[in-house]
């Protein structure tokens, strides 16, 4: 795979927009589920979703199943850019350091190639996750027929350009956070079960559902502050964001949400989180790898 640089960029991007397709509805459960309870004192109203299940459900009946899929085009759009650019980075860089080591694979080198994999990628990537979250909880307040170009416009005509990229320092950690988890340990069991299993798809569904609970687990506190953070507006005439989420940044957001909610609203939409994961993981290995077979 190696004598073309262009594969694992293309390979990832397509295995990405695969996966996201097949597990949005699962996202769109975890968003709404994350954005609840916000206050700003200690007197919660009652929460609307009592889980992921209930969640589902709910938006199903009262919003139509469309709506599971609202926000979709961002998100593959995201998944275009930053998967292609996240999964082609960790391969290339993982590639070139490890023939500098005589074609040893270190732990330490695939964490470093998933941190600056992800980080980067999700950076670039924000605008698309801005409007994908905007999209999710539209339905909420009654507007189930919002599209991305609309999405956008509003947006950009009353935050700015800087409303596109609301929350991308938290969504940096995440995505580096993830990537320095769930890349190498799929790589590490990969190749630890390589003698049980050989590279087969067996193989991949193990490894991959074993490194989505290790990033399902370090990622979901940062995923739910930059959840927050990107359905906060912030007009561009008033200077500020709106009642009553008020959060300055991702520290002050981490600080109220503990004071006002307590520590287990970090894990917050972790169910939906790790069903995503698991079968996003799941999806887009089993088609990354037919796709370096095929190819």
């Amino acid at each position: 795979m190696g004598e073309r640089d262009w594969r694992p960029f293309i390979y990832g991007g397509v295995a990405s927009c695969v996966a996201e397709f097949g597990t949005f509805p699962i996202d769109t459960t975890k968003t709404r589920l994350q954005i609840q309870g916000q206050k700003l004192d200690k007197n919660h109203a009652n929460l609307k979703y009592r889980g992921m299940v209930d969640c589902f459900i709910k938006i199903a009946k009262q919003e139509g199943f469309s709506s599971l899929y609202s926000g979709i085009w961002p998100a593959v759009l995201r998944q275009a850019t930053y998967g292609t650019i996240k999964f082609g980075t960790y391969y290339t860089l993982k590639r070139i350091l490890v023939s500098y080591n005589n074609g040893k694979e270190s732990v330490t080198v695939n964490v470093g190639c998933g941190i600056v994999a992800g980080a980067i990628s999700s950076a670039i990537a924000n605008p698309t996750d801005v409007l994908k979250v905007r999209m999710q909880v539209a339905g909420i307040n009654g507007n189930t027929n919002i599209g991305l170009i609309n999405c956008f416009r509003d947006v950009y005509t009353h935050e700015g350009i800087s409303g596109l990229w609301r929350g991308v320092n938290p969504t940096a950690q995440r995505a580096a956070v993830i990537a320095a988890i769930e890349l190498p340990v799929y790589d590490f069991c990969k190749n630890h079960l390589m003698n049980l299993l050989g590279d087969k798809a067996t193989n991949h569904f193990i490894s991959s559902l074993i490194a989505s609970l290790g990033s399902a687990v370090g990622s979901t506190p940062i995923d739910v502050v930059r959840t927050r953070l990107m359905n906060q507006r912030k007009l561009k005439r008033s200077g500020g964001p709106l009642p009553p989420f008020v959060y300055e940044g991702t520290l002050d957001c981490f600080v109220q949400t503990y004071r006002n909610e307590g520590f287990w609203a970090f894990y917050r939409g972790f169910v939906p989180t790790l069903f995503r994961m698991g079968p996003w993981n799941i999806i887009f290995f089993l088609t990354y790898e037919q796709l370096k077979k095929f190819y």
